[in-house]
């Protein structure tokens, strides 16, 4: 009966993931563990989304690698998936319209009925729908702290994640969440919405750092999944020229919220 009262949570997590590294995988498992041990909710699913070629980051290679690898990744997990709606959309896809888009899934399956992969709703849902997981964006300090970088987000954006949907953080070393959600007027209305989970173990593994690491020709076994970094070594994955790729584009958020080229 304590399992049945318990609200169902699917956590969906955005982002490069490049290379998807095993700091990407253990913040699913902390967020869980965080979550469950309220005794309110039960985490149900976890759904990794790598973004699209469109988003434009400076040394961001091509999606197909990206989602391979976080398939390779997760192929042993029994909760987590990989999703690749938002990557192979043509254009990047702001974050709250991805949400919006796992969240249709999520009312499409509560009604057995078929869904769009296509399109995502225009309007956000006006309430949650019964019975249907609730679904939280989970992201790092870094992403929490980048809501108040010019022209990175809408505040409207903002405003829909934190207030419908829920947000939970994986604090890193030298952050602090709390301080930020203080600052900032509009995560404030909402910090019940905000969950911050303590990383106790640190685990500082960057995807940067890797990414420096394999130009170099160094090792970076068990920092990443084993098969992770052996598809990265049999396709040549990241590498000086890869490194520079966009290195002359503007980030499409900027160039969409900007009008910058």
């Amino acid at each position: 009966m304590e399992g049945q009262s318990r609200t169902k949570v699917v956590l969906l997590a955005c982002g490069s993931f490049n290379p998807v590294t095993n700091m990407h995988l253990r913040m699913f498992e902390l967020a869980r563990d965080h979550l469950e041990d309220t005794g309110q909710y039960r985490v149900v699913k976890g759904i990794i989304s790598p973004v699209g070629d469109g988003y434009k980051k400076k040394g961001l290679i091509e999606a197909c690698h990206r989602l391979e690898m976080a398939r390779l990744a997760t192929e042993n997990s029994d909760w987590i998936i990989v999703d690749s709606w938002e990557s192979l959309q043509p254009e990047w896809v702001e974050t709250n319209k991805v949400v919006r888009h796992h969240y249709d899934e999520l009312a499409a399956e509560q009604n057995d009925d078929d869904v769009d992969t296509v399109k995502y709703s225009k309007k956000r849902p006006v309430s949650l729908l019964s019975g249907c997981p609730q679904l939280m964006l989970l992201c790092g300090a870094d992403v929490l702290e980048s809501f108040g970088q010019p022209n990175l987000w809408k505040q409207e954006d903002i405003n829909e994640i934190v207030s419908f949907y829920g947000l939970v953080c994986v604090t890193r070393s030298g952050s602090d969440p709390h301080k930020f959600i203080q600052q900032s007027d509009t995560l404030w209305k909402y910090r019940r919405n905000i969950h911050i989970v303590h990383e106790w173990v640190t685990n500082e593994i960057s995807a940067t750092h890797v990414r420096r690491a394999l130009r170099r020709s160094q090792s970076v076994r068990y920092l990443l999944p084993d098969t992770v970094v052996d598809y990265i070594k049999v396709h040549h994955l990241y590498t000086a020229e890869s490194e520079q790729k966009n290195a002359d584009v503007v980030l499409a958020p900027l160039q969409r919220y900007t009008g910058s080229n």
